[in-house]
């Protein structure tokens, strides 16, 4: 009997860490490709993009996106998956009344605009605690439909990214059910950053069980465990037949107390695939498995040079 195969993101970056607090985590092109080919080669199938300015700080610049996914396309066939989150630094927030900041979202919309077969798609409104600040992502259903229509109008296939059981089953499902996707959604559950984002759920497996069983028809699905809670989450995800999702914006440790890499978090996510025998999706099985290319989509520069 074939194995099943399983389809494996690697998120290198992320819009919230910095590198004092990890010395191993990518933040400029040439890092982010290096170890996204690295990563590739030990059988992730998607890479996850978060862009960074020179400086370090989160943008959603789509050069900066373009000069990240031209690297990794000379060297790979991984899918490319760009944010259009962003992150809470850099270009992506300004402040507001009362001691307060917001995720801008003219910011957020540039994240569409360089070329990626796949975007992130928070069809979320959360209040973010980090570093001292109090800030708003606020993605109305409005927003969310704009999102949705700009990738579908641009051939790229959202990743829904979800925080509770009520992202599931308000604006993500209505957007579905209005057809701005295409079977099978994929759709990403973020889980165990309930500390910082309010209306998060924390990791458990009952709590994940939850989630699942709330997914709109025809989808398929990854979970995001942050921090502690990476490895016990994606072992429950292939448990329940989804997909895993590693890297060093979700979790900066291997173990307590020991920072990790990349590479380390991926090479031990594949032995326990393999151990529990499954194997991880070439890059084109899992364009299969997801549908891409999205109808509609024109991807030359998707071509291997």
């Amino acid at each position: 009997m074939a194995k099943r195969k399983v389809i494996l993101t690697i998120a290198p970056t992320g819009g919230m860490a910095h590198k004092s607090q990890n010395p191993q985590l990518p933040t400029q092109p040439g890092e982010i490709a290096d170890d996204v080919i690295r990563c590739w080669n030990a059988g992730a199938s998607v890479v996850a993009i978060h862009a960074r300015r020179p400086d370090d700080g989160a943008t959603c610049n789509p050069e900066v996106y373009r000069d990240i996914n031209s690297r990794i396309r000379a060297k790979s066939d991984i899918v490319i998956n760009n944010s259009t989150g962003g992150g809470v630094h850099g270009d992506m927030v300004k402040p507001l009344a009362g001691d307060r900041w917001e995720i801008l979202w003219e910011e957020r919309l540039k994240g569409m605009d360089a070329g990626a077969e796949m975007c992130t798609l928070d069809a979320t409104t959360l209040n973010l605690s980090f570093e001292g600040k109090e800030i708003l992502m606020d993605t109305s259903l409005t927003r969310g439909r704009a999102l949705a229509a700009g990738m579908k109008a641009r051939g790229i296939k959202p990743e829904w990214e979800v925080f509770s059981p009520t992202h599931i089953l308000q604006d993500t499902t209505t957007l579905i059910e209005e057809g701005l996707d295409d079977t099978p959604h994929f759709i990403n559950i973020v889980m165990n950053v309930h500390r910082n984002f309010q209306n998060a759920m924390p990791y458990s497996p009952r709590f994940l069980q939850m989630m699942v069983d709330t997914l709109p028809k025809n989808s398929i699905f990854c979970v995001s465990g942050i921090g502690p809670s990476q490895l016990e989450a994606n072992v429950a995800a292939l448990l329940l037949g989804g997909h895993a999702r590693v890297g060093l914006e979700d979790n900066l440790y291997y173990r307590q107390g020991q920072l990790a890499s990349n590479i380390e978090l991926t090479e031990r996510i594949v032995r326990i695939m393999r151990e529990m025998d499954m194997e991880p999706a070439t890059p084109a099985e899992a364009r299969e498995m997801m549908g891409l290319p999205r109808r509609g989509a024109v991807r030359p520069e998707f071509a291997l040079g």
